[in-house]
């Protein structure tokens, strides 16, 4: 089982971006996926979490309503749709499994690489 995040970047404050997490693997939709991020000198942190089909979400406080998780089973990829991005956005970006859909990063177990998104004021 593999995860490969994608689609980091620099973008300006109240700018967008996509980010993609490819699972590679067998019974993707055994899994939720969750985001987390870590910017320099602070712990990970949870941002996003999405369940099996889709169907329930969570977000930290701190992205909701500008932070959207999806995911498409048919293509085996979780994707976290990103607007108004602010300064204190930036950070590397994680994608990870779990069977639940905890917001501690314990409670995953299989992590993707990071991609790095940086926001510009």
């Amino acid at each position: 089982v593999q995860l490969q995040a994608s689609g980091g970047g620099l973008v300006q404050a109240g700018g967008s971006l996509r980010l993609s997490c490819a699972y590679s693997g067998r019974s993707f939709t055994n899994y939720a996926v969750g985001w987390f991020r870590q910017a320099p000198g602070k712990e990970r942190e949870f941002v996003a979490a999405i369940n099996w089909d889709g169907g329930r979400t969570r977000y930290a406080d701190s992205v909701k309503g500008r932070f959207t998780i999806s995911r498409d089973n048919a293509k085996n990829t979780a994707y976290l749709q990103m607007n108004s991005l602010k300064p204190e956005d930036t950070a590397v970006y994680y994608c990870a499994t779990t069977f639940g859909m905890g917001y501690r990063a314990h409670e995953y177990d299989v992590w993707g690489q990071g991609t790095l998104v940086t926001v510009s004021s």
